[in-house]
């Protein structure tokens, strides 16, 4: 029988589950998502590869529990950062800096080389977890458009267009090519003007 160290064999599970996934974004970081095995993961973790699969099946399912947590961080970070009442440009800014602060802090491949590498069924569950993010976008344009702020065609296509446009400076970013505050400043105000925005 395994030592636990908690009081409760429910909070040690909830403690060994976080260093789990702790160990998943310090890998990621270091290795990039698509890198990791689940024997890396378990030997950053301090368990080992039997209690890493007691607790998720595969890397698919590991792999959706650490996006869960890190959708879960932009949200919050985003709604702690900025006020309701700020304008829907300033809204649209601190997006799009919160999306590249989290392609740096938690490094992953592409949406293609992600599908590749999960299989399209994970693939399509991943792209249901990170779904609430797009929802903030979405509501941001919608409130853009009604304040007569922005110019858009299509809400639901502006926001898989802007999603793309923060995607592209994936790679300059984790090679340190450029700085969150650099492309923060370059993605906004390119996705401002398309937008036909003078804020």
């Amino acid at each position: 029988m395994p030592r636990i160290s908690a009081a409760t064999i429910g909070e040690h599970r909830a403690q060994t589950r976080d260093r789990i996934l702790q160990a998943v974004s310090r890998l990621s970081r270091v290795q990039g998502i698509d890198a990791i095995s689940m024997t890396d993961v378990a030997g950053e973790a301090g368990i080992t590869r039997t209690v890493l699969y007691n607790y998720f099946p595969d890397k698919a399912a590991l792999l959706l529990a650490f996006t869960e947590r890190v959708t879960q961080y932009f949200i919050d970070s985003f709604e702690r950062e900025l006020p309701a009442e700020a304008s829907p440009a300033d809204r649209l800014r601190a997006f799009v800096r919160l999306q590249l602060a989290g392609l740096l802090a938690h490094p992953h491949p592409g949406a293609a080389d992600l599908s590749a590498a999960l299989g399209p069924a994970a693939y399509q569950q991943l792209a249901e977890h990170v779904e609430p993010m797009q929802r903030i976008l979405v509501e941001i344009l919608e409130s853009g458009v009604e304040a007569r702020d922005f110019r858009v065609i299509d809400v639901g296509a502006t926001a898989r267009l802007i999603l793309a446009v923060v995607g592209a400076e994936r790679v300059p970013l984790i090679s340190g090519d450029v700085t969150v505050e650099a492309a923060g400043e370059l993605v906004s105000e390119f996705v401002l003007r398309a937008l036909g925005s003078n804020s």
